[in-house]
């Protein structure tokens, strides 16, 4: 698909061994990582209890819900009486994805990680999700950081904070998901020319998450943009995943919104955690954006690395449920 190319790399990899933190290189294993029989989860989307609280609390315009989508949404509560025991997890998805797949390319949105999750003690009204773009791999070369984007993750976060009564809550992102959510997080000035300009995403929201941990990520932009330039929105060299360009050894002209991201560290959460892979076939080049990998994140905690297939882009979110299990719940990397 053209339009998926002009997102996404596909080019050679560059495979090295890895420094840092977290456990470094992961070969695949031959055993399915859930040890416990998952349930099937529902692509019914938000409960009736979590829709007419958003209503109440003027939510509405942000269509969390998502009901023109099979596997829209997901998550809150039964009833008055469900209670939520567990800190609340919010999943965000990548570009052309969903909160539940339902058996497309590419769309396999996050049923391995809520089914897991309800394996293994998690309710419903515990695991949150949200489609925040079209769901629509022909547009996928149009999707960016907007405004709108943005702040849909951002009142969702919000929105489960308060629905839930929780203290904070845990974030899981991949893809582009990881990039939007920590603006969303990080709040302050953000521009978007194309929906009216200069705009304030509020203050910090450092403080109301326990765990983030980021999947498959472009931090320092995506490699395919080095071949495209910044020529469409999702390469946009203010709102995109433009990388920028190499000059006598410094990087000039990344993307004015990963230059945001990059101008301040450890304020995604308590624990910052990030999973991916050198053999990812989207971002390609091994994960490498001039030297560094794009999808660490400044100041994080830990790393899950692995460094061959079955691990890509993809099963980087599908295959390690219980990696991101690990990380919410006990704070380690297995």
């Amino acid at each position: 698909m053209r339009l998926r190319h002009s997102l996404f790399l596909m080019g050679p990899l560059l495979v090295g061994a890895l420094s840092g933190c977290g456990q470094g290189v992961e070969e695949p294993t031959s055993e399915p990582l859930a040890t416990v029989e998952s349930p099937v989860v529902s692509t019914a989307g938000l409960t009736p209890h979590f829709r007419t609280w958003l209503t109440a609390n003027g939510y509405d315009s942000y269509d969390f819900a998502r009901a023109d989508l099979v596997g829209g949404s997901h998550g809150g509560k039964a009833s008055a009486t469900d209670t939520v025991v567990n800190t609340p997890v919010i999943f965000i998805h990548g570009n052309s994805d969903k909160a539940v797949g339902t058996g497309t390319a590419g769309q396999s949105g996050w049923n391995a990680s809520l089914e897991y999750f309800l394996a293994n003690g998690y309710k419903p009204s515990e695991l949150y999700a949200t489609t925040w773009g079209p769901a629509d791999v022909m547009q996928t070369a149009v999707q960016y950081h907007s405004k709108t984007n943005v702040m849909k993750v951002r009142k969702f976060i919000e929105a489960v904070k308060a629905y839930t009564g929780a203290t904070k809550v845990d974030i899981i992102t991949h893809s582009m998901g990881v990039t939007l959510a920590r603006k969303a997080l990080m709040g302050g000035p953000a521009n978007d020319s194309a929906n009216g300009g200069a705009y304030n995403v509020g203050p910090s929201l450092s403080g109301s998450v326990d765990t983030f941990v980021g999947i498959a990520g472009a931090n320092l932009g995506l490699t395919s943009c080095y071949q495209t330039g910044p020529s469409t929105p999702t390469c946009g060299a203010t709102n995109g995943l433009y990388p920028g360009y190499l000059y006598f050894g410094v990087v000039l002209g990344r993307s004015a919104y990963l230059d945001d991201l990059r101008s301040q560290s450890s304020y995604e959460g308590d624990y910052r955690y990030t999973i991916y892979s050198t053999a990812d076939e989207i971002i390609g080049y091994g994960g490498i954006v001039y030297g560094q990998y794009t999808s660490r994140i400044p100041g994080q905690t830990g790393e899950k690395v692995y460094s061959a297939y079955p691990y890509g882009h993809f099963n980087s979110k599908d295959l390690t449920a219980a990696v991101q299990y690990s990380m919410v719940r006990s704070h380690t990397i297995p």
